[in-house]
């Protein structure tokens, strides 16, 4: 009897142990799901090393703000201008953390005409608008007229994180003044609205100048009109430039529909 009790929960082990086996054959396996690409150096400007950095940098970055922070290099934009080159990528790869063609912010640069542009889509447009773009853009130009690709794409997406960060009006760069600034509108017109309510508060003046005045006896004697001085301001006519740090571009809407924020330059 011992014996067959042995050979039985023998019998029973090995069948649980098969059927285990059996389970785990026929479940389905799932793959891990391919790293999202953000970074698209066509123009080989970065070492592989830098490329994993920059796109592990730009996953962190997108996740916090639900926005992708795309880098895309060319060498020659396609032949087109970087605009066009700029928007066509967009549709037709449909960047987007979201959704196709959602929330995005996109660094390209052309390096035949040595042309960048800082882009925004969905949030992006909202929350790194035309002003925005040109600081992201205006920081980064030193280090790409370097040649100090990887610092520059490094601080593009740190800087359009950080800027999108602001709420909508707020100038990140004299965030002090523009408080300020906002303080001081605050407090004059609580100041008119208090005092006008005391000027209403302490009844109507009824007294005017007529009240003592005699329309009969008070005339005009002589009128004399006295010419004193010419007054003429100069002023400088802006030279538009657009190279370099200056501000330029602007936002639109790309060939596909999707409209932007944006800012151009040279570097």
């Amino acid at each position: 009897m011992v014996r067959q009790s042995s050979l039985w929960k023998s019998i029973v082990f090995c069948l649980t142990i098969l059927l285990f086996s059996i389970t785990a054959l026929s479940t389905p396996t799932h793959a891990a799901p391919e790293a999202k690409q953000r970074v698209f150096d066509d123009a080989g400007l970065l070492t592989k090393e830098e490329v994993t950095e920059l796109e592990a940098l730009s996953a962190k970055y997108s996740e916090k703000r639900e926005t992708d922070f795309i880098i895309l290099t060319s060498k020659d934009a396609d032949g087109k201008d970087i605009e066009d080159f700029m928007g066509d990528t967009y549709d037709e790869k449909e960047f987007g953390y979201d959704k196709p063609k959602g929330n995005a912010v996109m660094l390209t640069m052309d390096m035949s005409e040595r042309d960048v542009m800082v882009t925004g889509f969905g949030e992006g447009e909202r929350l790194l608008d035309d002003n925005r773009a040109d600081l992201v853009r205006e920081k980064i130009t030193p280090a790409l007229s370097r040649g100090d690709y990887f610092d520059a794409f490094s601080q593009y997406i740190k800087s359009s994180y950080k800027y999108m960060g602001y709420r909508e009006g707020v100038d990140p760069d004299n965030i002090f003044f523009s408080t300020l600034f906002q303080l001081a509108i605050s407090v004059g017109l609580g100041v008119v609205v208090v005092g006008k309510m005391l000027y209403n508060s302490g009844g109507k003046v009824t007294v005017s100048g007529r009240t003592y005045s005699d329309a009969n006896k008070s005339r005009v004697v002589q009128r004399r009109d006295v010419y004193v001085r010419t007054s003429v301001t100069k002023r400088r006519k802006p030279k538009n430039n657009s190279s370099g740090g200056s501000r330029g571009g602007g936002g639109g809407v790309t060939r596909g529909g999707s409209s932007y924020s944006g800012s151009r330059g040279k570097f």
